[in-house]
């Protein structure tokens, strides 16, 4: 039996990968933040279907945090890595202190890119694996200091794809739109605009088997990223001052 470790997995995007890689008979490895909720998933994920679920509560934005996980990564047989944790800022750069901008790069940055170090020596030597790192759409466009955190992890998995695709290693970029994540609100958007995190999640899976670089659900994103590509560079300036879509 194969196992999955998914960061930032109690809650949207990432509970969804965990509820699916589940229902498909992996075991997980689940990390967070929060201790309780960690438990919760847990044990409702292992009642419904029946699989091992162990669980690390680890702050990616610190280097102990990040060390926790490195160690399990290392240590354990992990067949699926999900870099899913991350957040956004309520104000966009420079508004938003200093602190909060440098802890949103560590989470979107910096953790992935360590615990994607400490995961490859074990899938290389197995000689199989999958990476999936969250990004998002709004790594399209230049929006600001998260747009080009997650354009660094598009940048970045797709790099990998190509390295890592001789020792049997798939690395994909998930590109969300606007999801139903619980954890963002706008009412002005309609509703036909959001994705559910399931939706997100069958994409990604079905784009994983096709061994596709990048992952984007939802015909109306597909069409934006395609406009987006082949834009010119002013026109695509413009278009990030508008509301961008993001996971």
């Amino acid at each position: 039996m194969t196992t999955a470790l998914i960061t930032g997995g109690t809650s949207g995007i990432g509970a969804a990968f965990a509820r699916r890689l589940a229902a498909d008979g992996h075991d997980l490895v689940l990390v967070a933040r929060g201790t309780d909720r960690l438990q919760q998933t847990s044990a409702d994920l292992h009642a419904r279907y029946g699989i091992c679920v162990d669980t690390l509560t680890a702050d990616l934005t610190t280097p102990d945090g990040c060390a926790l996980v490195e160690d399990r990564l290392r240590t354990s047989t992990i067949d699926i890595l999900v870099n899913n944790a991350g957040h956004g800022l309520p104000a966009p750069y420079p508004r938003s202190t200093l602190a909060d901008e440098e802890d949103m790069l560590d989470l979107l940055v910096r953790a992935p890119l360590r615990l994607t170090h400490a995961v490859i020596p074990g899938m290389t030597e197995r000689r199989r694996g999958a990476i999936l790192n969250i990004a998002s759409v709004a790594g399209l466009l230049p929006t600001g200091t998260y747009g080009a955190a997650k354009a660094w992890l598009i940048r970045f998995s797709e790099s990998l794809r190509i390295d890592l695709a001789p020792h049997g290693i798939r690395v994909l970029a998930v590109c969300p739109g606007f999801t139903r994540t619980g954890a963002v609100h706008i009412p002005s958007l309609p509703q036909w605009i959001w994705l559910d995190a399931d939706q997100v999640v069958d994409q990604a899976m079905k784009d994983l088997r096709r061994r596709r670089p990048v992952s984007i659900a939802g015909r109306h994103f597909k069409l934006y990223a395609t406009a987006v590509r082949h834009a010119p560079r002013h026109l695509a300036a413009r278009m990030a001052r508008s509301r961008t879509p993001a996971a």
